[in-house]
């Protein structure tokens, strides 16, 4: 049997398996908030892109200002007043924004959860199990939410946020308690 390269770090953070679990129960409460007020979570999450948008924008546009002898500076500096426009119309339209980005929450979590099931799959940390789970339901979330647009965009961004940290907490915690028997298998 071979190992995984990535096996090779865990004897070095074997001892750090209580900041693991912490970590996953942190994940699991942020994301039990965001379940029971996901319309608030939806709203937080497009306001905040959109105004991060906006910020970005300027940032680059002002940067693209010190760049003006460069042959990508038209690039650059379109890219900054994209990113102004689009972040502003997501800020001062929010209802639209949340539409756009519900279908691009279905494609990251569609994309993400086959993503996870690989990588579970041929690295096998311990308790790889569970990310194959995670992985398989972040997938069908995404499934799910694609099938249901528009009607839901108002919460079920929020929502699968808060399923997303959930289960990612969860997979954390599992990791650490697999950690910490090999911490005691290893001792």
């Amino acid at each position: 049997m071979t190992i995984h390269p990535i096996h090779t770090g865990l004897e070095g953070i074997k001892h750090d398996w209580g900041w693991f679990f912490g970590l996953g129960l942190a994940l699991i409460f942020l994301g039990a908030m965001s379940m029971l007020v996901p319309e608030v979570t939806t709203a937080f999450a497009v306001l905040f892109y959109g105004w991060i948008l906006v910020f970005g924008g300027f940032f680059e546009a002002f940067g693209a200002l010190f760049s003006r002898h460069w042959n990508g500076f038209f690039l650059h500096l379109f890219f900054g007043i994209l990113s102004v426009v689009i972040g502003g119309l997501i800020v001062f339209h929010p209802d639209l924004g949340a539409l756009a980005l519900t279908m691009l929450l279905a494609a990251f979590f569609l994309i993400s959860g086959l993503f996870r099931i690989v990588a579970a799959v041929e690295i096998r940390l311990p308790g790889w199990g569970w990310s194959v789970v995670a992985g398989l339901l972040t997938a069908i979330l995404g499934i799910l939410i694609w099938a249901k647009w528009p009607i839901t965009a108002t919460w079920v961004i929020g929502m699968l946020i808060g399923i997303e940290l959930f289960f990612r907490g969860w997979v954390w915690l599992m990791f650490s308690l697999g950690l910490r028997r090999f911490t005691k298998a290893v001792t």
